[in-house]
């Protein structure tokens, strides 16, 4: 009762709701597989029981109903032999075993009867395990994709934060150029003024002649010879 129980609140419950409760539903729906499949192992020796039980049942009926039949025929030769009072003893254990042969009748159709609903029972069990192992086998497949896209989702805010940081170092160039740009135009502002009327006076300085140069140095040379 204790595995059919089991099994009837596992097939007639949400697995689905069951497992979105569950840390880790690949863990969960393998665990139901191993309890299905233990069961499915008890199930089937509890089967075979049942049905070793109605061949049994159905052979002691046979028998009985085999027996009647040879107190019949006992009964029938004793009358053509003339002795009634053995026609009487084998009629007499003929209704003995047609009172056994009823109660064989009754619990052999009860057997047939658990027999029929244990075999039921069995195949739906193994129907059903093989539409879980199917539906574990969909289950996996989704978590590995779910966990492919959560590794993606984490990659993906790494991407932004490194968007972010980005940008923010792009503003902290921007910042550094911009005082240097104030720095260099601090530094103009500081200088000396120029003074236009000295350069002005320096262009019109009389500079020294070469040719004037050359003519005295000759002069000294030949005054020295």
């Amino acid at each position: 009762m204790g595995i059919l129980a089991r099994f009837k609140d596992i097939m007639s419950s949400n697995i689905n709701a069951l497992l979105d409760k569950a840390e880790n539903p690949e863990k969960m729906i393998d665990q139901y597989m191993r309890n299905l499949n233990s069961d499915l192992g008890k199930v089937k020796a509890e089967t075979a029981s049942v049905m070793a039980e109605e061949q049994r049942s159905k052979r002691a009926l046979n028998e009985c109903s085999a027996d009647i039949e040879k107190m019949q025929s006992y009964a029938v030769k004793a009358l053509e032999a003339g002795n009634d009072d053995d026609a009487r003893k084998f009629l007499e254990k003929k209704a003995s075993l047609a009172e056994k042969e009823a109660e064989l009748q009754q619990a052999y159709s009860l057997a047939a009867s658990n027999a029929v609903r244990m075999r039921e029972m069995h195949d739906k069990l193994v129907s059903d395990i093989g539409e879980l192992e199917a539906r574990r086998t969909m289950i996996k497949s989704k978590m590995a994709v779910a966990k492919t896209q959560e590794r993606l989702n984490k990659i993906g805010s790494s991407v932004t934060g490194a968007n972010r940081s980005m940008s923010s170092f792009d503003r902290m160039e921007e910042k550094v150029e911009r005082a240097l740009d104030e720095a260099n135009a601090m530094a103009e502002l500081n200088a000396e003024p120029k003074d236009d009327i000295k350069d002005l006076t320096a262009k019109y300085d009389s500079r020294p002649d070469v040719e004037d140069e050359l003519a005295a140095l000759k002069e000294q040379i030949k005054n020295k010879e």
